[in-house]
């Protein structure tokens, strides 16, 4: 069982850690809250952030800090983390949940400027921009047409479709382009995209593919040799959505020998911690390859937009208990009752807990506003609105219950 010292949280008394130069708009909703705020500029190791997460509510991150379990078994009195980006896999979500803590992330607000780039990086391929670019920046004039084409005609392939691949989808089309994609979901496609039934379908077709899938067990080195050969001779591979969904060992190969025209990659198996000096990869180098930083989604809207996303998720958790949006949370969005306190708790699903809680309520006589259960299989999430002069005896009681994870009050 999980106790918090304070049987409510004040806003002048939830702390908010900012890691990872979070955008100030995130900052002004969290100040806006009357809430205390830290910022760092960097990144944290884990020991550092098991140090700095004892007293933090809220925390906030990007990708390069590690939410671990040793890390959560610290953080006595964290409410919520917010992945300030759109992965999650920084973060142990299991342990996360068992922990009472609901992630939230930024699924929607870097999408276009990653799909921006991904045109664009499309047109540098096609025309191999990137070359006569260095060319010409150590005095070489090299003015050939020899391996440049226009994309209008081109198909371009999208391994998975979600809200980026659909935005790619949408724009490759507008170029001109035929759009074929390939989801191991079901997916409505946009214009006049299609899919394909199989990977195989869409890699023999194209003549660019680009990668758009999170960061899974299925999609660990989903992209290997055997999948690279498949891939039409002189097409092009562009990924900008995990670093270890491709093989850079095999593609570099693949660019070798010239199956492959080009590539365009902007995230990798390993990846520095902080700006810095000599970063390596068998990619560096080669012909007609555009390598990138992880600057996919390093636009001024997005960040702006991801402040704002993630900030207005947490904020409405911490007031409110709201948990739509959460990626390890039951999800339950309902308005507090006027003139009602509102109870909080995270329990273990197992037979018989609403059956206790009620019989809490029961016992002191206590008239239920609103009542709302949702589950998943390992925990279950309720939020209950109470009369005011029973609720804190009702918390606390809920709170000794043996399948208590987390539990507390909004006044």
């Amino acid at each position: 069982m999980t106790t918090e010292p304070a049987t409510s949280f004040p806003k002048d008394r939830i702390k908010v850690l900012l890691l990872e130069n979070i955008h100030p708009s995130a900052h002004e909703l969290f100040r806006g809250e009357g809430f205390h705020l830290e910022t760092l500029p960097g990144a944290l190791g884990e020991d550092e952030l098991v140090k700095r997460i004892a007293d933090v509510h809220v925390l906030g991150i990007r990708s390069k800090t590690h939410v671990t379990e040793r890390v959560l078994g610290n953080a006595r009195r964290l409410l919520t983390v917010g992945c300030f980006c759109i992965g999650t896999n920084q973060v142990d979500l299991a342990s996360a949940a068992r922990h009472g803590v609901p992630v939230f992330n930024a699924p929607f607000s870097n999408t276009r400027s990653v799909a921006e780039l991904v045109i664009a990086e499309t047109v540098m391929l096609s025309r191999c921009l990137g070359d006569r670019i260095r060319e010409m920046h150590v005095g070489q004039w090299r003015k050939v047409a020899t391996a440049s084409f226009e994309v209008r005609g081109k198909t371009m392939g999208i391994v998975g479709y979600g809200h980026i691949g659909r935005q790619v989808g949408v724009l490759a089309e507008a170029m001109g382009m035929r759009v074929v994609f390939f989801d191991i979901a079901a997916r409505l496609p946009m214009g006049n995209n299609h899919p394909t039934k199989t990977l195989e379908e869409l890699l023999g077709q194209s003549d660019f593919v680009t990668l758009h899938v999170p960061e899974t067990p299925q999609t660990r080195s989903m992209f290997g040799a055997k999948e690279i050969a498949a891939m039409r001779q002189g097409s092009y591979l562009l990924n900008a959505s995990r670093g270890t969904v491709v093989d850079i060992a095999a593609l570099a190969d693949a660019l070798k020998a010239g199956h492959l025209a080009g590539a365009a990659i902007d995230v990798y198996p390993e990846e520095p911690e902080k700006n810095s000096d000599g970063f390596k990869s068998p990619l560096l180098g080669l012909s007609n390859v555009i390598v990138t930083p992880h600057i996919g989604g390093s636009t001024a809207e997005a960040q702006e937009a991801i402040g704002r996303e993630v900030g207005e998720a947490l904020i409405k958790f911490v007031n409110g208990g709201v948990t739509t949006g959460a990626v390890n949370f039951p999800h339950i969005d309902n308005g507090p009752t006027p003139g009602k306190y509102r109870i909080l708790n995270v329990h273990r699903n197992v037979p018989g807990v609403l059956r206790d809680i009620n019989r809490i309520v029961t016992d002191r006589g206590a008239n239920i506003a609103a009542q709302i259960l949702a589950t998943d299989p390992d925990i279950g999430y309720l939020v209950m609105d109470l009369d005011q002069d029973v609720a804190l005896d009702v918390k606390n009681a809920i709170a000794a219950l043996g399948t208590d994870i987390k539990t507390r009050i909004l006044y």
